[in-house]
């Protein structure tokens, strides 16, 4: 045969056994040679079938040499803009061939491909044809696969001031920074010219007109210019399509000017936002720029190459300015392991039914709160969930707590404030940690973060106003007579509730302004009908106390380290013991021993008392931290190790104060630091240890019958409590208790009664069965017990 096929090294394999290579050449040296056109339906004017050299040809697949179609493809338009092809149009805009081409025409260009195989296949032309698995484009919505298409169209020119639009990025302040600089930037710097017209019915018609004689072309700039030029308006005006497709104007050569088909891009509309609004420049003037540019936009990352890049792009050509100072890009919301949702895998979310479940409220917040904005979101209906029990069910029964006490009270907030340096030290601390909070959330939302700004205020409210605050206040509520420590309780309360609400407001719009307005409508303190028309709160300095604060957060990690050590050993809040262990610097001492008695009474224990480091009760040793040594001490790490866990209790005492220990291993000299190791206490008989926090407590397990027997009270007073609560009490109401136990638990509670009948507001409490309204059946440290309780 005279016939030879040329195909790129790789593609061998496609062969059949016994075919000869007659020839080696290099892709260069097929440059500029010509073939025979497949296709003759449409004549061209200019040279189109030769090779040309491409960076973009692959050898996987086919024969490694590409046929191209200028109009169909952004790399074959290219190359055509670069070697002058003609560019052959046999498709029409809806993908289907045209009358041009008779033997398909009408048919979508890709049920017309197994006919054209055929057509090739019969002329000899087709060696052979094959299926694979490629990369293509569909349509999102209906996945109809869809067509690259060269046409004529309207262009910004943004090329020509792309330098001003990178140098204006830079006055921009984004979040994360990176999205800027790189994303956004990127774009910037590979700028190309906006395409900016569209072939649809319904949008901004280009105002554009061309004269049907000598296709002259001018752009109209108002309404008023067409009515200056004598246009014929539709009544009433509407410059959309049709109408303003039958506005005509006059040539200066005499001819008639239509306006173009085309539709203005959508994105320019976007784009147009800040003046448009307005109906700048022909009224608002001084509104406009008042408003302009804009403080903060935020948007989907996607948006750096729509919404942001318009505003931008008009901005910097008409104002000679960035359109926005600051800008919050958000990431995509995917499912809870991380996969991107989509009907077909099966993993969307209905937002309006997790809305109704969990409140638009719990929705929002745990978007802003569970990782910044800028950052791709886990989806996860449990986590919500979470925030509504935990944020929203702590904010609600905070108020809900408030507002009980406060009707039973008949608190309006009409009294005088209790100044603040009188209230007690709990009122104090509280409201010098509300003041530090809103601080630390202001200067979070000016620094447009407000991830850390919601967990500022989920943080505050849980655990210290609730877990610490309320908790620990409760008696001063429900049981102290009305007065002056009563009113500082209420106003403290008061005022770290009206905070929240309004730091929590811009984040979750409904709950805090249900509870803004509750708290106002009783009280009216502030004169706003929302929280969202409320001054947002300011931080007052001069009640900041860092001391008050060290000193409470010092207590907060002893109870923690000592309520860890209960849990371990399921030895129960409730049950007292007898002392704690410290070993604790001067001013460690100092703060704990002002803070002495809610120590003990939130941790249920006797005392404390405080020992040396070197003390048998607490004994430290010390942990190789091998991702830290390994490279530090190379070939040695096995035998630093070694003296690591060898280390005497002293030793570890004196690494952990000092941070650093020095030592010799096999005659050299070197030295152990704190980061090298993890110090932790041992446990001895009787005792047991904890460390923490830059603390370590060691808790004394020895139960004396004494002990026992307050613990046996507290239990008891804890099923009382159950039972009046079920049994709807009012929380004023005084009440008879009876009941029936076997001897220790009948003597602890006995030998407290007192203690009994305080906290459980009863006047009576007696062995043996009556007629009591409610008699339950309890356990109680797993001796059966029967309690009655009657309305005194």
């Amino acid at each position: 045969s005279t016939e030879f096929l040329i195909l790129a090294k790789d593609r061998l394999s496609l062969m059949p056994e016994g075919t000869e290579i007659v020839a080696s050449m290099s892709g260069r040296d097929l440059i500029g040679k010509e073939y025979e056109r497949w296709f003759s339906f449409i004549p061209v004017d200019k040279r189109g079938w030769y090779v040309v050299g491409g960076d973009f040809v692959t050898t996987s697949d086919g024969s490694g040499i590409v046929h191209m179609a200028p109009a169909y493809g952004e790399d074959d338009y290219q190359a055509s803009l670069k070697y002058d092809l003609p560019m052959i149009h046999a498709l029409d805009a809806r993908g289907q061939f045209t009358q041009a081409v008779p033997p398909y025409a009408g048919k979508f260009f890709k049920d017309a491909d197994p006919e054209i195989m055929a057509d090739l296949k019969s002329r000899g032309l087709l060696f052979k044809k094959e299926t694979y698995t490629h990369s293509y484009p569909h349509c999102w919505r209906c996945d109809t696969p869809l067509l690259y298409y060269a046409r004529k169209s309207w262009y910004i020119r943004t090329t020509d001031y792309v330098k001003d639009m990178i140098a204006f990025n830079k006055q921009i302040h984004w979040y994360p920074p990176e999205t800027g600089e790189g994303r956004f930037g990127n774009w910037l710097e590979e700028n190309k010219d906006w395409a900016l017209s569209r072939d649809r019915y319904w949008g901004t018609p280009l105002p554009i007109w061309v004269c049907e004689g000598c296709e002259a072309k001018r752009s109209v700039g108002s309404v008023e210019e067409l009515r200056r030029e004598g246009a014929k308006l539709p009544e009433p005006l509407d410059l959309h399509r049709p109408y303003i497709d039958e506005v005509t104007l006059k040539c200066s050569c005499g001819g008639e000017m239509r306006r173009i088909p085309e539709l203005a891009d959508v994105w320019f509309d976007s784009g147009s936002m800040p003046f448009a609004q307005w109906h700048y420049p022909f009224e608002n003037q001084e509104t406009f720029k008042h408003a302009f540019p804009a403080d903060f936009i935020s948007e989907a990352i996607d948006q750096t190459r729509g919404w942001f890049y318009t505003l931008h792009a008009i901005s910097s050509f008409l104002f000679k300015q960035p359109c926005f100072k600051n800008v919050i890009c958000s990431d995509l919301v995917l499912d809870k392991t991380g996969q991107k949702m989509s009907k077909s895998r099966g993993n969307t979310v209905d937002p309006f039914e997790v809305i109704d479940r969990y409140s638009a409220d719990s929705v929002r917040w745990f978007l802003i709160a569970s990782s910044p904005t800028w950052k791709p979101k886990l989806f996860d209906v449990d986590a919500i969930a979470e925030v509504q029990r935990k944020f929203f069910g702590t904010l609600l029964n905070t108020y809900a707590f408030f507002a009980l006490y406060a009707n039973i009270d008949g608190f309006t907030h009409k009294e005088a404030d209790v100044p603040v340096s009188e209230r007690p030290q709990i009122d104090r601390w509280i409201l010098s940690l509300l003041n530090t909070t809103i601080a630390s959330y202001v200067e979070a939302m000016d620094s447009y973060d407000p991830t850390r700004a919601a967990r500022l205020v989920s943080s505050f409210t849980i655990e210290q106003l609730s877990n610490w605050y309320v908790r620990r206040n409760r008696r001063r509520f429900w049981k102290s007579e009305p007065g002056r420590d009563k009113t500082a309780a209420y106003q403290t309360l008061f005022e770290c509730l009206v905070a929240i609400t309004k730091m929590a407001a811009p984040i979750a719009p409904f709950l805090p302004d249900q509870i803004y307005r509750a708290l106002m409508s009783e009280t009216g303190r502030e004169a706003f009908e929302s929280v969202h028309t409320a001054r947002m709160v300011e931080s007052r300095k001069e009640l900041i106390s860092s001391e008050l604060e060290n000193r409470m957060d010092v207590v907060q990690r002893i109870v923690g380290l000592v309520r860890s050590m209960r849990q371990k050993t399921s030895l129960k809040t409730r049950q007292p013991l007898s002392r704690i262990a410290i070993p604790a610097s001067e001013e460690t001492r100092r703060l704990i021993e002002q803070m002495n008695d809610v120590i003990l009474e939130e941790i249920n224990v006797k005392a404390i008392e405080f020992i040396d480091e070197s003390s048998p009760i607490v004994r430290k040793t010390a942990t190789a931290n091998f991702k830290v040594i390994g490279p530090k001490f190379g070939k040695m790490v096995n035998a630093v190790a070694r003296r690591i866990k060898e280390m005497s209790s002293a030793e570890a005492v004196q690494l952990d104060q000092t941070g650093t220990f020095s030592t010799e291993i096999n005659s050299s000299p070197i030295t152990i630091t704190r980061e090298d190791v993890s110090i932790a206490a041992q446990s001895i008989e009787g005792w047991l240890v904890e460390s923490g926090g830059g603390l370590t407590v060691a808790l004394d397990t020895t139960l004396t019958p004494e002990l026992i027997n307050e613990g046996l009270a507290r239990e008891f007073v804890n099923r009382v409590q159950n039972m009046r609560k079920d049994a709807g009490f009012e929380v004023t109401d005084r009440i008879r208790i009876h009941f029936e136990a076997p001897s220790r638990v009948a003597e602890a509670v006995q030998r407290l009664s007192d203690y009994v009948k305080s906290e459980t507001l009863a006047t009576h409490v007696t062995v043996g069965r009556d007629s009591a309204e409610h008699w339950e059946k309890w356990d109680i440290d797993g001796e059966p017990c029967e309690i009655g309780i009657s309305k005194a």
